[in-house]
C-alpha cells in the first residue's frame, strides 16, 4: 500500500490535475489528508436564484484548474486536502423539498400564507423537520473527522448548511467567534416561515451560548428585525457594512486599518463562514442573492490572511457557490477555497 509520504514524492504538482484523483487534482484520501471538505448540497428554503446545491460538484471540477504552488503557502498540497463524498441523496432530497418550498414562498410573496392552512402548515412540518436532520447529519459528519484531528471545512450549498457544523465545534470549543463575509446579515428570523432558512444562519448561531463574537463584513443588504437582532446583541454582534467600508476608504483609511479592526474585534478561537456573495458579484454572477459592492478577490483573501496571523482558525465554510453557462463562478470558488484550506492549515 502506497504511503503518503510516497505519494507526496511521486506526485508532480506542475502537471494538470488528473480528472480521476481528488479535489485539485490531489491523490490523497480523507485519511492522508490534514484538512478534509465535507460537501452540503442543499439549498431548500432559497428564496431568489437556485443553483447553489450544485456548488461542491462545481467548485470540484474547476478546481483541477488551480495550480498547486501557492506563494503564500508553498507546500499547501503535500498537506493534503479531500472533498468527502455526499452524503446518500441528500441533494436529490433537496432538489424535491425546494419545490414544496417554492409553493410557500409564493404565498409569502402573494401575501396568502395562512397558519389555518393544512396544506401549507404540513409543507411547513416536511420541510423544517428535513433541514433538522440535514443540520443533524452535518453535525455528526463534521464531530467524527473533527475527533479524528481533521481540519475541517465545509463546502455548501446555500447559508443553511453550516449550522451543524457550528453545533459540532461548540460541543468541542468553550468560545469561538465567527467572522462573517457575506453581503447579508443573515440575523432574520425564521425567516419566511422556515426555522433553519439560509437567511437565518446567524441568528440561529447567535443562539448558541459558545459563539461569543460575530463579525460581519461586506454588509449590503439587511432589514429592520435584523437590525433589531443586533441591537439586542450589542455586546456579541460588529458589522463593517459595505457602505462603511467604501467611505472610510474613501477618507483615506486603508484597507489593512479595517482589516485590523475587524481582527481586533474577534476572540482567539475563529470560525470563517464566507459567502461568496460578499464578493463583488462580477466574481460570482450566478450566486442565489447577488447584490451590487462587495469586496475585490484581492480583499477577501488579504482579510483571510491577516486572520491567520492573529487568531486560530477552528474550522470554515464556502456557500451559495452555483454554476452558471460556463466555469466562472466554480472557477472563483476553487480559487477561494483553496486560499481558506491554506490559511486553515497554517497552525
Amino acid at each position: 500500500m502506497t504511503t503518503k509520504r510516497e505519494k507526496i514524492d511521486s506526485f508532480n504538482p506542475n502537471n494538470a490535475g488528473l480528472t480521476d484523483s481528488q479535489i485539485f487534482g490531489l491523490p490523497f484520501n480523507e485519511e492522508e489528508s490534514d484538512l478534509v471538505l465535507l460537501p452540503v448540497p442543499w439549498e431548500v428554503t432559497v428564496s431568489y436564484g437556485s443553483g447553489a446545491s450544485a456548488g461542491p460538484d462545481h467548485i470540484f471540477d474547476a478546481s483541477y484548474q488551480v495550480d498547486l504552488f501557492h506563494p503564500e503557502f508553498p507546500d499547501l498540497w503535500k498537506r493534503g486536502i479531500t472533498l468527502l463524498e455526499n452524503s446518500p441523496g441528500m441533494r436529490e432530497r433537496s432538489d424535491s423539498l425546494k419545490e414544496k418550498a417554492g409553493e410557500i414562498i409564493k404565498a409569502w410573496g402573494t401575501g396568502e400564507v395562512s397558519a389555518e392552512d393544512p396544506k401549507l402548515r404540513a409543507i411547513f412540518r416536511e420541510i423544517n423537520t428535513a433541514c433538522e436532520e440535514m443540520v443533524a447529519n452535518v453535525e455528526q459528519r463534521a464531530g467524527h473527522w473533527l475527533d479524528k484531528g481533521k481540519v475541517v471545512g465545509l463546502v455548501g450549498g446555500d447559508h443553511s448548511t453550516p449550522l451543524g457544523f457550528l453545533r459540532a465545534l461548540a460541543k468541542r470549543h468553550d468560545s469561538f467567534g465567527i467572522l462573517h463575509v457575506d453581503a447579508h446579515m443573515d440575523l432574520r428570523i425564521a425567516y419566511e416561515g422556515f426555522t433553519y432558512s439560509h437567511a437565518s444562519i446567524m441568528y440561529n448561531a447567535l443562539r448558541l451560548p459558545q459563539v461569543s463574537k460575530l463579525v460581519q463584513v461586506g454588509i449590503r443588504d439587511y432589514c429592520e428585525e435584523e437590525m433589531s437582532v443586533i441591537s439586542a446583541n450589542k455586546e456579541r454582534v460588529v458589522v463593517h457594512t459595505d457602505a462603511e467600508i467604501h467611505r472610510a476608504s474613501f477618507e483615506g483609511e486603508t484597507w489593512k486599518e479595517r482589516c485590523d479592526a475587524i481582527i481586533a474585534a474577534l476572540p482567539e478561537k475563529v470560525y470563517v463562514s464566507f459567502d461568496i456573495d460578499g464578493l463583488d458579484p462580477t466574481l460570482c454572477p450566478n450566486t442565489g442573492t447577488p447584490v451590487p459592492g462587495g469586496l475585490s478577490f484581492q480583499q477577501a483573501t488579504y482579510l483571510l490572511s491577516k486572520l491567520k496571523d492573529h487568531k486560530k482558525i477552528i474550522g470554515f465554510d464556502l456557500v451559495e457557490v452555483a454554476p452558471g453557462e460556463g466555469d466562472w463562478n466554480g472557477n472563483v470558488g476553487a480559487r477561494l477555497l483553496y486560499h481558506m484550506c491554506g490559511v486553515a492549515l497554517s497552525v
